[in-house]
């Protein structure tokens, strides 16, 4: 489905991203960790457009959508979250969902016209923002603005907004960042919600324990470099993984 050849990427005269090989097929949820500063979010910017790699292939459906724009491959269906909180604060959560549905844009001038097409249409998307709101546990705060929501709520927030632009892809990255214990039990169960809806999954996180009770796979950088790539059995137990990521830890969480 999502296949990157040989991509680097360079600033300067530093590599963010060494000749990385990585695919991720259909229907999985691959983990994608490392510590501070590895490349992961170098990553994700590479695949969504965000930066041109300096050598290698993007292929998405065996399509090469290297360096292709944002808005492009969000059309495709790439999606992503990023590790900020990136809604509107003054608008309502169901306003910023209408906003990452395209309400406005497609339709702006059908709406000025008041067009029966773009009533009809408009009606669809918003009963389409308020299942959303449903799926994620939204529903009750549709109508507060999202500055008052908490951490952890702007952050599923920031995954509805992903999921309004339908996605045949998902990346997150740090969806768990600064959520409580319970927050981070409910956001793990949602992942696995919209996994089983079909949505594939790429998944950058230091939450080792979600992680490893989360993804079918887990591709490791380090410096930019993939130094292992497994089921998380195989990576608790990588010495590699253990030197790199977790230093002297050697009791990887399991579950």
């Amino acid at each position: 489905m999502l296949e990157l050849r040989g991509v680097a990427k360079s600033f300067g005269g530093l590599m963010a991203v060494y000749g990385l090989d990585l695919h991720v097929r259909n229907g999985e949820i691959v983990g994608l960790i490392g510590p501070n500063g590895a490349g992961k979010t170098t990553v994700f910017n590479l695949i969504t457009g965000f930066l041109k790699p300096s050598r290698g292939k993007i292929l998405f459906h065996d399509e090469d959508i290297t360096g292709k724009s944002p808005h492009v491959l969000a059309r495709k269906g790439i999606v992503r979250t990023f590790q900020g909180n990136l809604c509107f604060p003054e608008f309502t959560v169901l306003e910023n969902l209408l906003v990452a549905s395209n309400l406005t844009a497609p339709y702006l001038m059908a709406s000025i016209f008041r067009v029966p097409s773009s009533r009809k249409k408009e009606k669809s998307i918003k009963e389409r923002a308020f299942d959303l709101l449903e799926f994620v546990g939204l529903s009750n705060m549709a109508h507060l603005p999202a500055r008052s929501l908490s951490h952890g709520h702007k952050r599923v927030l920031g995954i509805a907004m992903a999921l309004a632009s339908r996605p045949k892809v998902l990346l997150l990255d740090e969806p768990l960042s600064g959520m409580n214990a319970r927050e981070v039990s409910e956001t793990v169960e949602l992942l696995r919600k919209i996994w089983e809806r079909g949505i594939t999954i790429l998944l950058i996180e230091h939450n080792m324990r979600a992680t490893m009770g989360l993804c079918e796979r887990v591709v490791v950088l380090n410096f930019g470099k993939k130094i292992a790539e497994g089921a998380p059995e195989e990576i608790r137990e990588n010495p590699e993984v253990m030197k790199a990521y977790l230093g002297e830890r050697r009791d990887v969480p399991r579950d």
